[in-house]
């Protein structure tokens, strides 16, 4: 977890009460959206957090659009989650393919979610088997998934949030121009919104 300097504000909640945690790679930003998860949810994140650890050894983790993310270095990302209103959002990114696969669909193919309420039992065993299957299979890495599902909604956003992903924000970030390296730009809404519906199946919300 990052030590917090004092007088430092805890992370701002966004709608449905998800953390405002900055992008980060490594336990520690995970830990921070964890502590920051509200009420019961937290709960549920450190549940998923420690099955995770116990299922997957030497796993990968990062937070991503404000979203703990669970992956296979070399092999890429399977797993995410995000507090909503009601329930946590577990995001299986290569869920079509687990038996049985998790019940909510996405718009996107290979995307599945799983959500999880106030006062339900984590289920270890059906989670356990889900995430096993999920960090056997191979994984995404979130340029390439970003392209490949959000490039025909959004063909002027994709190409740059698969740079940014890939480099950071100071790369070329559009495909085709003059290799030219730029100062980081504010990020723009189509970027945002594209993101956050693949991963969270919503569109953003600042």
């Amino acid at each position: 977890m990052t030590a917090r300097r004092p007088g430092e504000s805890q992370p701002r909640l966004l709608a449905g009460g998800n953390p405002q945690i900055p992008k980060g790679d490594g336990d520690a930003p995970v830990q921070d959206y964890l502590a920051a998860m509200p009420g019961w949810k937290q709960g549920v994140g450190r549940g998923l957090d420690q099955l995770v650890e116990r299922t997957v050894p030497g796993i990968r983790k990062a937070v991503r659009w404000n979203s703990p993310f669970y992956g296979i270095e070399g092999r890429g990302w399977f797993l995410s989650f995000h507090c909503f209103a009601r329930y946590v959002k577990v995001t299986f990114l290569n869920g079509a393919s687990l038996k049985p696969p998790p019940s909510v669909p996405s718009k996107h193919e290979h995307v599945r979610y799983h959500h999880i309420r106030e006062g339900d039992a984590l289920d270890d065993g059906q989670l356990e088997h889900w995430i096993a299957q999920a960090a056997a299979l191979p994984g995404e890495e979130l340029s390439e998934l970003i392209g490949r599902h959000l490039g025909p909604r959004y063909p002027s956003a994709a190409p740059r949030i698969a740079l940014t992903l890939r480099s950071g924000p100071s790369v070329p970030y559009r495909v085709g121009e003059a290799a030219a390296r730029r100062p980081p730009e504010k990020p723009r809404s189509s970027d945002a919104r594209a993101s956050s519906e693949l991963i969270v199946g919503t569109p953003y919300q600042p």
